[in-house]
């Protein structure tokens, strides 16, 4: 299973999904990393440090940061949207195909825009 470290804007509901699936997520607030206004590169260090996967609602910032070239586990942005256990579901459907580990990747939970679906579904973009 994975090693996540979520910061503080992620849902609770996607983290306890994912402890459900059984992988090992860390928060920030458990971290002692929570509402202190850590930038965005040394909450991505931190998580690096721990030997963790960073997981995120945080777009804008972590894609810069990814592109900028510096080194990372992995960063996977979760999508603005209430269906938490969906994302987690999609994630880890993703994980469990998943062979390469996500060392200096990032992935995208993002939603399948498809008009005449009743139900839209989530899909994991890798960029």
């Amino acid at each position: 299973m994975s090693r996540f470290y979520s910061n503080e804007k992620l849902p609770l509901e996607i983290v306890k999904s994912l402890r459900k699936f059984g992988h090992d997520v860390l928060t920030s607030v458990e971290a002692g990393q929570a509402n202190q206004g850590i930038p965005d590169n040394e909450v991505l260090t931190y998580a690096a440090s721990e030997n963790r996967i960073l997981i995120t609602l945080n777009r804008e910032d972590f894609i810069k940061l990814h592109r900028s070239g510096i080194n990372h586990n992995g960063i996977i942005i979760c999508k603005d949207d209430r269906d938490y256990s969906g994302q987690a579901q999609t994630l880890q459907n993703y994980l469990q195909k998943q062979t390469l580990n996500l060392s200096n990747c990032l992935i995208r939970i993002q939603k399948q825009n498809q008009p005449k679906l009743a139900n839209q579904i989530f899909i994991v973009r890798r960029l």
